[in-house]
């Protein structure tokens, strides 16, 4: 694959009680929240600390918006960069995966494009933002690879034989 996913991201409408359970149920260690705000839209983000895929969780302020968290804790997306929002957008709406939200006219280089199949959303972010993101929330981390193109086409040779048992 040209590049794997760098996070997973959960929306949740209570970060610390999210950090307490998910830090003591998967041992990871969890950035301080940050307050952030895109739009009319208030919310509080934070990432694991270390290697990537990392986990972001992200708590809005009020229900509605992007990440609405009215109805309980959810997945919701799973983060990729990429080389072009634009080009990658369309190679998903293709795919008959519809942008859903884009950060782009608030000035953020992301967009979000619903997976129905599995009721949850894929991220596309700018790979330009990537040392910017990098310096934030995982100082002296290695560069992670874009993804450019969909996954490998299933042919013969990808699609193993289930082996025979005893």
């Amino acid at each position: 694959m040209a590049g794997s996913f760098y996070h997973v991201c959960f929306v949740v409408p209570d970060m610390a009680a999210a950090i307490r359970d998910l830090g003591a149920a998967a041992d990871v260690e969890f950035s301080a929240p940050r307050a952030d705000r895109i739009g009319e839209w208030d919310f509080r983000i934070a990432f694991t600390r270390g290697a990537p895929p990392h986990i972001e969780l992200i708590e809005p302020a009020a229900p509605g918006g992007p990440w609405d968290a009215s109805e309980g804790a959810r997945f919701d997306h799973l983060g990729f960069w990429t080389r072009s929002i634009e080009d990658g957008g369309r190679r998903l709406a293709a795919a008959g995966l519809p942008e859903e939200f884009s950060g782009c006219p608030y000035g953020r280089p992301f967009a979000y494009h619903r997976v129905g199949s599995i009721g949850a959303r894929v991220e596309l972010v700018d790979l330009a933002r990537q040392p910017a993101f990098l310096a934030a929330w995982n100082p002296g981390g290695e560069p992670m690879p874009p993804v450019e193109a969909g996954p490998a086409p299933v042919t013969a040779r990808t699609v193993k034989p289930p082996v025979e048992g005893p």
